[in-house]
């Protein structure tokens, strides 16, 4: 396929498009490099990408890219650019996470209906849910996201819903359970956890270490993000990783796996939901998707990415890859 992913540059992101690319696609990437974490971070999640010759880097703002001509040319658009995290929703903050969440894919949906896109495969996520009232949680379920984050992530998803009633966009929401493996962003509780295990600092945890997640493989997310695009199916998916884990297992885990961890208590934050897990019968039924990937395997993945970043580090500045055979939007050759 000929494929387009905005936040290219992002943790999820990042791993779709080498997934994609390792599959034969073509693939164009279009990032923002906002300054939620260090652009830097961003910048070395595309270094296996950036040499090459299926992968193709735009810098930009969604908003603000012609987004027309790449739309014409892609089979299939997987719209993951956004604004990230439950906790900064709060406050003054929320108008960027309006702009960045809700904005921006009405006007991704808006190019998709005017350029006839064939798939357009949306990043949703199980905040949408908030305290959900049952467990596994369908998507026939009413949604009671309990921050803004979670409002402005449903309140996109319904936008792919209405532009897919309506216009007939083929529009594929899939909400994301707790995404996790290497390259994960550094707010997240996993990256921070690891990050503490593997240098032996504390990590502070919020709440009492009861609460659980479903949490989901980066690598079986990109996967079923693949199939949803090859599949005829169109609406809304939960994928979750099969298993529902507590931080206080996940901790205990991780000892195992490295050394016993500092944890250190705090207060539990507002908007973090108690609880979650996906009842994944629906994109089981529709696209295939099984999740193959165990906890203490992920997390292995995780401490094995987190110790070669410190060989790095201490072996010095690494050489940045070569950039020969990398094209450009217009297909001519840039080092």
């Amino acid at each position: 396929m000929r494929a387009m992913v905005t936040g290219a540059a992002g943790f999820i992101g990042s791993h779709l498009c080498e997934h994609l690319v390792s599959c034969g696609d073509e693939v164009i990437g279009i990032d923002a490099m906002t300054d939620f974490y260090e652009p830097a971070r961003k910048r070395h999640n595309l270094d296996r990408l950036l040499g090459h010759d299926r992968f193709t880097f735009r810098q930009g703002d969604l908003l603000d890219l012609r987004l027309e001509p790449l739309f014409a040319d892609s089979d299939a658009v997987y719209h993951l650019a956004g604004q990230p995290g439950v906790r900064g929703s709060w406050g003054g903050e929320f108008a960027v996470y309006l702009e960045r969440n809700v904005l921006v894919t009405q006007r991704v949906l808006e190019t998709a209906r005017d350029t006839g896109l064939r798939r357009l495969v949306f990043a949703s996520s199980s905040s949408v849910y908030g305290d959900a009232e049952t467990y596994p949680t369908p998507e026939t379920l009413r949604p009671r996201p309990v921050s803004p984050y979670g409002v402005t992530k449903l309140a996109a998803e319904q936008l792919c819903e209405t532009y897919r009633t309506v216009f007939g966009v083929p529009t594929a929401s899939l909400r994301l359970f707790s995404v996790y493996g290497p390259r994960q962003r550094p707010d997240m509780a996993f990256s921070r956890l690891v990050a503490a295990a593997c240098t032996h600092r504390p990590f502070p945890l919020y709440g009492d270490g009861g609460q659980s997640r479903d949490f989901t493989y980066v690598g079986d997310v990109v996967t079923a993000m693949r199939e949803t695009a090859l599949s005829p199916w169109n609406g809304v998916a939960n994928l979750g990783g099969g298993c529902e884990v507590t931080m206080n297992q996940v901790i205990a885990l991780l000892g195992e796996l490295t050394a016993s961890v500092n944890v250190v208590s705090g207060p539990a934050r507002p908007g973090d939901a108690r609880r979650t897990a996906a009842d994944i019968a629906v994109a089981r039924d529709a696209f295939g998707y099984r999740p193959v990937t165990d906890i203490r395997t992920g997390l292995a993945a995780m401490v094995a990415a987190e110790r070669a970043s410190h060989r790095d580090e201490s072996a010095g500045p690494s050489v940045a890859p070569a950039l020969r055979g990398r094209r450009d939007l217009h297909g001519s050759e840039t080092r």
